[in-house]
């Protein structure tokens, strides 16, 4: 899984890379806000992202705004807001920003990796549901259902269409829905068949 270290320290943002890239996590670093921003915001966006609150351009709040805004993946970004700052007002504020979560610095790693790791069954979580929602609407737009009252014949079987033809129910059932029949005889007209020939048989004989 991509995370996106966006931090204008660079040494910061190097204990971030070697950290994260020693639990087996691919690094995405970035310098500033606006080049985060440009990062968050593309299709194949890193569904994590580690942003400080303060650098140059837009800061991690404006960030996460923006990110919040207007992402272009189907799967929000999970956003972890790391600064200095470690007062209530400011955590309620970075929530408030769209931010997951919040990492106050120097960050201990143990705590670095509980909240990364949470922001990982977050974003699984997110995308299951994505999936499954996505083979929802697949089966749905290739499900046609029949509602209402049909007309059909109590003698032929055949049922009338909105422009007023009858039509055989295999066909119509065909023509409103994605069933489709393989024709056979069941037990009770094969002996009735069976009836009518052994008739006729036995008719033409005499």
């Amino acid at each position: 899984m991509r995370i996106l270290i966006a931090e204008d320290d660079a040494i910061y943002r190097r204990l971030l890379e070697a950290t994260l890239s020693g639990w087996g996590y691919e690094t995405l670093p970035c310098p500033d806000g606006d080049r985060a921003l440009e990062e968050l915001t593309k299709p194949d966006a890193p569904p994590i992202a580690i942003l400080d609150w303060m650098m140059p351009g837009l800061d991690g709040l404006e960030v996460c705004h923006r990110v919040r805004a207007g992402a272009a993946s189907s799967i929000p970004p999970y956003l972890i807001i790391l600064t200095a700052n470690n007062k209530h007002q400011d955590i309620v504020a970075g929530l408030d920003a769209g931010a997951d979560d919040y990492m106050v610095k120097p960050f201990n790693v143990d705590e670095l990796r509980a909240r990364v790791q949470c922001g990982v069954r977050v974003v699984d979580l997110q995308k299951t549901l994505a999936d499954r929602i996505h083979e929802l609407e697949d089966a749905m737009s290739r499900v046609k259902r029949l509602q209402g009252l049909l007309p059909i014949c109590a003698y032929c079987k055949r049922i009338r269409d909105d422009r007023n033809y009858w039509s055989q129910v295999e066909k119509y059932i065909g023509e409103h829905t994605d069933v489709q029949f393989s024709h056979s005889i069941c037990p009770e007209c094969a002996s009735m068949v069976d009836h009518e020939i052994d008739s006729y048989a036995q008719d033409k004989h005499h």
